[in-house]
């Protein structure tokens, strides 16, 4: 498996995402879904990332580039490939390249309903924090960072 940089209209990626939005769109009210378009993951201050096996796309996951962070974006893992470590080698990739920018933290919005998503992000450091950015305090977001140090 090789996490490579990706563009959100391949194949393999466009499946990932739009699987993704409709899980989200089936648990979460419309005004409670925070991700991103397609096109939204294509602006220069977005890197978008997938992680393949023999071709076939498995996971995607994108950083934000914001003013003193990153933000963790548009991470899902295609339910067959589940279990083999997908999204802790995006989520480790995504934090080296995060590094390597120089920034100092990252913090990621998640839905309170996903919890091994939550609990993945728990195992690799990341704690609650409040709410930041133009997001809101809802019912429904859990907001989590982790130093980059």
């Amino acid at each position: 498996m090789q996490v490579r940089a990706g563009d959100p209209r391949e194949p393999g990626a466009l499946a990932c995402l739009e699987a993704s939005h409709a899980l989200m769109e089936s648990l979460f009210p419309p005004e409670d879904n925070h991700y991103l378009s397609i096109d939204a993951l294509r602006v220069p201050e977005i890197s978008f990332f997938v992680a393949e096996d023999a071709g076939t796309v498995l996971g995607t996951i994108a950083l934000a580039r914001k003013d003193g962070y990153g933000e963790v974006k548009s991470m899902f893992v295609a339910p067959e490939a589940r279990g083999r470590g997908v999204a802790r080698r995006l989520l480790s990739h995504l934090e080296e390249v995060a590094r390597g920018m120089g920034l100092p933290l990252l913090r990621l919005e998640t839905g309170n309903l996903l919890e091994p998503a939550i609990a993945l992000y728990t195992a690799q450091g990341y704690r609650r924090c409040g709410a930041f950015g133009d997001y809101a305090v809802n019912g429904t977001s859990v907001f989590m960072e982790k130093p980059l140090d």
